[in-house]
């Protein structure tokens, strides 16, 4: 079960293209190395995706699930998560007809969708990422003694880079030649890489388990993992930076923020502090019951979106200044630059 090379893909996007709950979909677009075919997003259907998103791929935006059926995709991918993680009776609806239409799917909402079709066509499959590993215990700290460089990326906030600064710079270590591995924690990078955990689907008590188990999987395979954040420990709801640090003892961190944001985005009351002061944070955290050695912020990644291209190069320059450590925006201006620092 999962995506391979051979595959088709159409994306369920509805409202998610202009919308705030099109994350997972959008990375896919950025990020899938499947064909995809088409994307289905009734608010933008028959406009170009390049100009809504600015992800250079000429595919065309449908209305529904029937018009993307002219493309002759053999996958629905569900790239949206609405708040509240219900979808809407009439996306549900059209989830029913790709089914029986005889479309896979991949879906990465808390609410499993294999029990609601009993029988399936030959080949016909669909997989619900966010479940529990089986076999999971708690976090023993092994990961700590591993030879192989783990970098984990960590955040300011949420939704703020972390995932495509990971796999930035696995492809960029992948081009220099180096033995990397993207490990996935949450269901866009287990989309794209077909590998990794749920985080936020494991009990809490298994999660740093989880990442251990993960992380030691692919040790000995790999020179180099990059470890895909989740949260933030500044965000007041979030409970996934821990245990990822606590499983995956990283050797180093890369600090993601997104330029000018003061506070956590949706509690104005929790304010971002200095970035020197979350990199302290960070540092004091990862280093606590690891005994190798001394693990550092090693770079900051920018999310610049929004911005020009002068005013973003001149807030990476203001950011270097203030944190005294390399920095760039990866999407924009790449990954290459700042891997060489990494060592």
């Amino acid at each position: 079960m999962g995506l391979t090379a051979k595959n088709k893909v159409a994306i369920l996007l509805h409202q998610g293209i202009k919308g705030t709950h099109g994350k997972t979909g959008l990375a896919y677009l950025r990020y899938g190395e499947t064909s995809i075919v088409a994307v289905i997003d009734d608010e933008c259907a028959g406009q170009s995706l390049n100009t809504l998103t600015g992800i250079d791929k000429d595919i065309p935006i449908v209305a529904t699930v029937q018009d993307s059926l002219a493309y002759h995709p053999d996958v629905l991918l569900i790239g949206i998560a609405p708040s509240g993680g219900a979808l809407p009776d009439a996306w549900q609806a059209e989830i029913k007809q790709a089914v029986a239409a005889g479309l896979s799917v991949v879906n990465g909402l808390h609410t499993p969708l294999a029990p609601k079709f009993g029988s399936l066509k030959p080949r016909q499959w669909i997989w619900d990422i966010r479940q529990e590993p089986p076999g999971l215990s708690i976090g023993t700290g092994k990961a700590r003694s591993l030879s192989c460089q783990r970098i984990l990326t960590v955040g300011t906030d949420m939704s703020v880079g972390k995932m495509s600064t990971s796999l930035e710079f696995h492809r960029a270590a992948q081009k220099r030649g180096i033995k990397s591995k993207f490990l996935g924690t949450g269901q866009g990078g287990i989309m794209i890489s077909g590998y990794g955990i749920p985080l936020d689907a494991v009990r809490v008590d298994f999660a740093a388990g989880a990442v251990e188990k993960m992380v030691l999987e692919s040790a000995n395979d790999y020179d180099l993992l990059w470890i895909e954040g989740q949260g933030s420990l500044l965000h007041p709801g979030s409970t996934a930076t821990l245990p990822l640090i606590r499983g995956s003892q990283p050797t180093q961190l890369i600090l993601v923020h997104r330029w000018g944001q003061t506070h956590i985005q949706h509690y104005p009351h929790v304010p971002i502090p200095p970035l020197p002061e979350v990199i302290h944070l960070y540092e004091t955290l990862a280093n606590v019951g690891i005994t190798s050695n001394s693990v550092k912020v090693t770079a900051i990644i920018l999310n610049t979106y929004g911005l020009d291209s002068q005013t973003a190069q001149q807030a990476i320059k203001t950011t270097q200044r203030e944190t005294r450590l390399p920095c760039t925006d990866v999407v924009r201006f790449g990954a290459e630059d700042v891997l060489h620092y990494l060592g």
